[in-house]
């Protein structure tokens, strides 16, 4: 174990179907729960890019049942490791397991990007070479100069611009511009940090997105936002996020979060 008082951290149980150890300093994070050809597809991505020659691909499973997820096929896009979350929670405790996982092997850093293939691979290279350089939070951003938001829905669009990174900004100190978005990357450095602490079981749907955004700034840590491609298939909005409940838990997430609520 890596990081201190591992036995005390909160983290949900989960089984690891197969790890070929580490290979770089830096993994990238894809979680995963029945994403069907989307997952096949980022993956084929991230190969032609040969994102596997400079980071470790780590899938973390919340449960897929669709078949998508066989061991040959993950090993032949050079995947080094697939875990399977068996814990109570949601995205944020699936992100608990692999964090806590990436941790215990001793990586610098961890780029975490969404299985759906919403998000082009083609900046994790930069995201790479933000951590190198000292950042400890690289934000992906489809409305910054350079960034692509295409297909986006009105209401998901006027929601994260008008309401979510706002009250984000202002909570935290750091102007955000993008602020729902799960393609990330973060310091081991700053993860491991007591006080952000999120090896907690408060964490179990989509708090810990909303969360890191606030704290990580209030905690003076390095924070950048680079500009991403972020696009929707035509007539299809693939979330786990359902329209009016889901959405309606997001806002009580954001305001605990913009209210200090979650912090140790």
């Amino acid at each position: 174990m890596n990081f201190e008082n591992r036995a005390a951290l909160q983290v949900p149980e989960f089984d690891t179907l197969f790890w070929l150890d580490r290979r770089h300093p830096w993994c990238v994070v894809v979680p995963v729960i029945n994403e069907g050809e989307r997952i096949k597809s980022l993956l084929s991505r991230m190969e032609a890019l040969k994102i596997p020659d400079i980071a470790d691909i780590i899938i973390v499973d919340g449960g897929s049942t669709d078949g998508s997820l066989e061991l040959d096929l993950l090993k032949k896009y050079g995947v080094r490791g697939l875990i399977v979350k068996t814990g109570q929670g949601k995205l944020s405790a699936q992100l608990r397991c692999a964090y806590a996982f990436a941790l215990d092997y001793g990586y610098k850093g961890i780029i975490s990007i969404d299985g759906n293939d919403k998000d082009d691979p083609e900046a994790i290279p930069r995201f790479i070479e933000a951590l190198n350089n000292g950042v400890d939070f690289v934000q992906a951003s489809r409305f910054i100069k350079g960034g692509v938001a295409e297909n986006t829905p009105a209401s998901r669009n006027f929601a994260i611009r008008y309401i979510h990174a706002p009250l984000l900004s202002f909570a935290s100190g750091f102007k955000w511009t993008d602020t729902t978005q799960g393609f990330r990357a973060y310091s081991s450095k700053m993860l491991s940090d007591p006080d952000i602490g999120i090896f907690r079981d408060v964490f179990s749907s989509y708090e810990l997105l909303a969360y890191l955004s606030y704290r990580a700034p209030k905690l003076g840590y390095r924070c950048l936002e680079l500009a991403t491609i972020r696009r929707y298939p035509r007539g299809e909005v693939p979330t786990k996020i359902s329209a009016f409940k889901g959405n309606l838990s997001v806002l009580k997430i954001l305001f605990c979060a913009c209210l200090g609520l979650y912090n140790p």
